[in-house]
């Protein structure tokens, strides 16, 4: 896909955020917008760098990771299509406190600040809709907090498993196949897990009968049974 071709206010219309804008709304705030085509590797923001905008993925996986002073980095959040980041820190003034990275071939949107306060003004009720997204998304990193606190190594590797298809499976009964989205050392980092430890609970539920793994597609065999393994 061609950028100059890419339509970015239908983009815009279909997430949550800009909804409800009308069609010049859309049009006008596609003015404060960039796209741009990121290969694997490739860094949208630093960690000390001023944050005067936030992203939207359009297709491709971003990397939100920290590194510590020896250099040893921790991934913090793994953002696919469809979802944005920075939303929050955009309004405070101060700096990135992460760093991001392209972990595929990725499309990305970048939305200015500048667009985004002009259209509160214009409309308060664009800030009660930016409150609500940004408050979605302090709620689903509480959750990951509580995770981490309090379940094993093996239920985080269950649950991580389990996530997309607790959303979108309508019967719990039915197998189905995970497609490991970014590489298995990433995903454990996500879980605060080593990446041997990670292996291992994939060899053990395997072992089980539970998953069956070809490379990084994972079968869900029994979806109960996984659910509840190693529950006390």
């Amino acid at each position: 896909m061609e950028l100059e071709q890419f339509n970015i206010p239908r983009f815009l219309a279909v997430l949550p955020l800009f909804s409800d804008l009308s069609p010049a709304d859309l049009a006008r705030m596609a003015g404060g917008c960039d796209l741009k085509r990121l290969n694997r590797g490739d860094t949208i923001f630093r960690y000390g760098e001023p944050c005067e905008e936030f992203h939207v993925v359009v297709t491709g996986q971003i990397k939100l990771f920290a590194l510590s002073q020896a250099g040893q980095e921790k991934v913090i959040e793994l953002v696919g299509p469809g979802h944005s980041f920075a939303e929050a820190l955009m309004f405070t003034s101060k700096p990135y406190i992460l760093n991001a990275q392209a972990l595929t071939s990725t499309l990305l949107l970048t939305v200015g600040k500048q667009a985004i306060v002009a259209e509160i003004e214009r409309d308060p009720r664009f800030c009660m809709r930016m409150l609500a997204g940004i408050s979605r998304r302090l709620h689903g990193l509480i959750q990951d907090i509580e995770s981490g606190a309090l379940q094993n190594g093996v239920q985080r590797v269950i649950g991580y498993l389990l996530r997309e298809y607790q959303i979108e499976a309508e019967s719990p009964e039915q197998a189905f196949t995970v497609a490991l989205p970014v590489s298995k050392a990433t995903i454990a980092s996500r879980l605060s897990l080593t990446p041997e430890y990670f292996s291992k609970v994939l060899r053990e539920l395997e072992e089980q009968g539970l998953i069956a793994m070809d490379k990084r597609d994972i079968r869900i065999i029994d979806p109960q049974r996984l659910a509840t393994y190693g529950v006390q």
